[in-house]
């Protein structure tokens, strides 16, 4: 079953590029021989090849202009990179067993525009501010009941130096999917939150074994705390888009101490995602 995750994406940049003039798309060829270089004007914030047949991998630590693509044999895929000031860049990937060019330099001008086009009616605007402000209400609403909500989906846990991160529950709603968090903290110190990442992980067979992570951020946050005292458990819920995965891939939640190193990598099986409450 392909990533629902992958399709939502691929609709709102192609949205975006119905926006434009009429475009052509480069073609960028890589095997599994060689790395290929690519070479970006702004820092990298997410990079999609949407195929197991290629990887894209990049700092996704510490930002940088350039990350590496390799391919194995498949049918042509269209890779998405977005920088760090919201421009797009798509091209053609394909196979290819004999290279000729091993670096990419990416200029401004190749962009396909911006992941957050300006929007010039003001009629509009207005109009997309009252329905996000339903939505708010409903997310809202919602998330504070699932917190209060008795029920779990089953064990998900994972444990560091006092530190408990959980999810008690994932549940289907309309769209949507609500994953129930839940941090205890154990130990005798604070634990201050760097961050709380979620992305989906898909792990590459063959000889070459290696895994490729997509962070998703929530269209949703509901009760995320910057500190959880000592002895104390905070719930908190994240809002996704509706997704489901295949068994070679599973999802991961990740928590990270800022000034520490207490951190956590939380990693749940496509079975808690694809059969939620």
């Amino acid at each position: 079953m392909k990533n629902l995750l992958f399709i939502s994406i691929f609709l709102s940049i192609t949205a975006i590029t119905k926006a434009q003039t009429s475009i052509t798309i480069d073609t960028i060829y890589a095997n599994d021989q060689k790395n290929v270089a690519l070479f970006f004007p702004e820092p990298i914030r997410q990079g999609i090849t949407g195929s197991d047949n290629f990887v894209f991998t990049y700092n996704r630590e510490k930002e940088q202009f350039f990350g590496l693509l390799q391919a194995k044999p498949g049918r042509k895929v269209i890779f998405w990179l977005v920088n760090r000031n919201g421009s797009v860049f798509s091209y053609i990937v394909r196979y290819k067993e004999q290279l000729t060019k091993l670096n990419y330099f990416i200029p401004k001008s190749k962009s396909i525009g911006n992941e957050k086009p300006n929007v010039a009616d003001s009629a509009k605007v207005d109009v997309s501010k009252k329905e996000l402000g339903n939505e708010v209400y409903y997310y809202r609403k919602f998330c504070s009941y699932l917190i209060d909500r008795k029920q779990r989906i089953g064990r998900i846990k994972k444990r560091n130096e006092g530190i408990v991160l959980s999810v008690e529950n994932i549940v289907f709603d309309k769209e949507e999917l609500y994953f129930v968090i839940q941090i205890e903290n154990k130990s005798t110190l604070d634990y201050d939150l760097n961050f709380l990442k979620f992305s989906v992980e898909t792990r590459q067979k063959g000889k070459k074994k290696s895994l490729q992570l997509l962070y998703q951020e929530p269209i949703f946050k509901y009760n995320l705390p910057t500190k959880v005292v000592e002895n104390e458990t905070v719930k908190l819920v994240y809002v996704l888009p509706k997704f489901s995965i295949s068994n070679d891939r599973r999802a991961v939640l990740e928590i990270n101490e800022k000034n520490g190193e207490r951190h956590l990598k939380l990693k749940i099986s496509h079975r808690f995602i694809n059969n939620s409450n």
